[in-house]
Formats: structure tokens, C-alpha cells, sequence
């Protein structure tokens, strides 16, 4: 087997939901040991949002496999102190409880770094571990709505949420990056860092363009449902058979190959409502009557042909079951099988291409499935697991 760059890295998450999660998932997918702390007997909840994966949640099963489950109930100090045992030798904590949870357990980052000054400590939050919005709860939502997203998202009369978890996905990232930089950094400096990273921040950076579309008051992007709201043609378009075609155009040269070579109308290309980007932008109504009347008396076949001939860039508007059947991803061999409590189920290996390892695909934990391995690991004796067994710690 190569060596991953993260073998040999212990992680100790105390996670739920969708950000810490994420941001594991894929320390582990680089060889991280990932233990993740659980509640006793109902674990993470987010194992229970749905069943939709033979029994299992669609939530979970996408952002745990890999890990070992540790199942711990914090408020006894017998936990506690096997908590402080793991993390005296791990190399990173993650934890997105909620705000100063982790503080009034005894774990706060100046007692973490008595306990390991080579810990990476990484916190997620809504809002960040200071400031009038720290202890305001957050959820996925919540923050799109905070960070402004909702405001260019959707259509005209109805501002829209994004279909996946996109905060939490955003957090979860910025974790993931800057554990990686911690590790970078503490291979020069030999101790560990403090990482704070907040759905908010991680959020609005991802809102960059509108935000600065806004600029000193500017009026904002316009909500336009799937299309671009600043550069046109760009987005949906109804072709013949009720079927939908995605296309984008970025520059003047490719304006002209569609006038030329799609739609099939060159004088169109020196129009003066529609010679430049901003002026197609203002005019987007008559320029789409235009592009209607031809398409729709087109297949999708026919306008995905000469939308290839003249080099436009194109789309299907494909549904999950198109994309689990995705030709592309087929052929780049990018489907696995990880085991779970409920069998081997496809999973998608992590994006990009390393020619000098295999991303690690190892199972979907049971809730407390490692408990007993870890505390041996740890020096507790049979009887020592019995005890906790028997008063529900673990």
C-alpha cells in the first residue's frame, strides 16, 4: 500500500451534523485515524435524519465513512477523563458543539495546550468564538440566510435555499485547509495552533462577487432562478420536446460563434442592443424571444450539436439519478464500495487525482462500534470496560 500523506495523524472530533463531519471525512480520506465521540447508544444525530440509505441517513453515510466510533457521555468525568487520555497523544481535536461546550467540560484551548502543546485545536461555529453573534445558534439555513445568500439565490419573487448544505460545506473546507496548514506549520514550529473558523466567514467568502458587485452601495445582483445574473445568455434554455438545455457564454467571440453557428443568425452578433455582455444583460428579454423561437423548434440533440460545433459551452440539466449514471465519472473509475452496518454501498472517491497514493475508502461506523478497542488501546482493563459499559458512560 503507498503511504497517505495523513497516516499516522490521530484525529478526535467531537462532531455532529454535517461541518466537523465533513471537514474529518476527508482527514481520514488522506490516512488521518479519525475518532469520532459520540453519545451513548444514539451517536451523532444526524444518523437520524433520514433512512434513506438501507436504513442508514444520506447525511451520514456521506461524511463518516472511515472513521471509529467512541461512544462517551461527557457528562460523567469518567468520560472526561478517557477524553483528556486520547487527546493527551492525538495530534488534532475538532469540535463544533455549541459555543463554550468545550470550556465548561474542562477543555478549553489553554487547558488543551497544558494537557498536548502539540494539539491542533479547530473549532466551528456559527458565528466564531468572539463577538455579539458568538453565542447565537446556527444552523445550515440560518447562516445562508445571514451571509446574504438567500438574498441572490432563487427567483424574482422567491429567494431560494441552496439544495445541499453549502454553509456547512463552506465551514467544514476551511476547516479541513487549515488543519492541513497547522500540520504544515507545527512540522517548523513543534507546537499546535488554534483554529477558529466560523460558518459565516466561511460563507461570505464565497459571496465575494456579489458582495462586490454591491460595492459602495451599488445595487445588488438580481435573483434570476438557474441563470447567471450578471452575463447573458447564460443558463436555461427551453429546446423542442420540453427538454432543457444549460449553455453559458463568457466573451465577445463566443456571442458571435452562437449568432453564427447556433442560432444561425450572424447579424445578430453586431446589434446594438446586443454588441456587448451589459447590453445583452439589459435587453435579456427580447434577446431570449429571439433564442426561443429557434431552439424550441430544435431537439435537445440538435441544439447540444451545434452548440459543440461552434465551441459554446454546454450542459445537461441532469437529476441525482443522471448523476450516479454520470458517463464521466464512470469512465474516470471514480465509484468505490465502502462497507456499513448495512452492507457495501458506492461511494464517490475524493476529488483530484494523486499518482502516488489511493484515497483510504474503509467503512461506515455503528454507533460505539470501536468503543472497547480504543479503551483497551488506552490500558483499561476488561473488568475497567465492564464497569463502563454497565454505568453508561460508554
Amino acid at each position: 500500500m503507498s503511504i497517505r500523506p495523513l497516516d499516522g495523524v490521530t484525529v478526535v472530533s467531537l462532531e455532529h451534523a454535517i461541518a466537523a463531519p465533513f471537514c474529518t471525512r476527508q482527514l481520514a480520506d488522506l490516512g488521518a485515524r479519525v475518532i469520532k465521540v459520540e453519545r451513548p447508544e444514539v451517536g451523532d444525530f444526524a444518523r437520524a435524519y433520514d433512512q434513506r440509505v438501507k436504513g442508514m441517513s444520506s447525511h451520514f453515510v456521506w461524511t463518516n465513512r472511515s472513521k471509529e466510533s467512541l461512544t462517551l457521555d461527557l457528562k460523567q468525568p469518567e468520560a472526561l477523563e478517557i477524553l483528556k487520555s486520547l487527546l493527551k497523544t492525538a495530534d488534532v481535536f475538532v469540535q463544533n458543539l455549541a459555543p463554550g461546550a468545550t470550556s465548561r467540560m474542562g477543555l478549553s484551548v489553554e487547558e488543551l495546550k497544558k494537557l498536548n502543546p502539540r494539539l491542533i485545536v479547530c473549532d466551528i461555529s456559527g458565528y466564531g468564538n468572539f463577538g455579539p453573534y458568538t453565542n447565537k445558534k446556527a444552523y445550515d439555513l440560518l447562516i445562508q440566510s445571514e451571509a446574504g445568500f438567500l438574498s441572490v439565490t432563487g427567483t424574482k419573487e422567491t429567494p431560494s435555499k441552496s439544495g445541499n448544505s453549502i454553509a456547512d460545506i463552506a465551514a467544514g473546507m476551511y476547516a479541513y485547509t487549515n488543519i492541513l496548514s497547522a500540520l504544515l506549520l507545527r512540522n517548523k514550529t513543534h507546537v499546535g495552533s488554534h483554529i477558529d473558523v466560523s460558518m459565516l466567514e466561511a460563507l461570505g467568502e464565497w459571496m465575494g462577487f456579489p458582495m462586490y458587485y454591491a460595492f459602495d452601495g451599488a445595487e445588488p445582483p438580481p435573483r434570476n432562478g438557474a441563470s447567471h445574473a450578471t452575463i447573458y445568455p447564460y443558463g436555461p434554455f427551453g429546446v423542442g420536446g420540453g427538454d432543457t438545455v444549460m449553455l453559458g457564454l463568457q466573451n465577445e467571440r463566443e456571442w458571435k460563434l452562437f449568432c453564427d453557428k447556433v442560432i444561425l443568425q450572424p447579424d445578430l452578433a453586431s446589434d446594438e442592443r446586443y454588441s456587448s455582455n451589459f447590453k445583452r444583460n439589459e435587453n435579456r428579454e427580447s434577446l431570449k424571444k429571439i433564442i426561443d423561437e429557434c431552439f424550441t423548434q430544435l431537439s435537445i440533440e440538435a441544439v447540444t450539436q451545434r452548440l459543440e460545433d461552434a465551441q459554446i459551452a454546454n450542459a445537461q440539466v441532469n437529476t441525482m439519478k443522471d448523476l450516479w449514471d454520470h458517463p464521466q465519472l464512470g469512465a474516470r473509475h471514480r465509484w468505490r464500495y465502502v462497507d456499513s452496518p448495512s452492507g457495501d454501498l458506492p461511494a464517490l472517491l475524493p476529488p483530484g487525482l494523486n499518482d502516488q497514493y489511493d484515497y483510504r475508502m474503509d467503512p461506515i461506523p455503528a454507533v460505539g462500534q470501536h468503543s472497547e478497542a480504543i479503551l483497551e488501546e488506552l490500558g483499561l482493563s476488561s473488568d475497567q470496560i465492564v464497569h463502563l459499559k454497565n454505568s453508561k458512560i460508554i
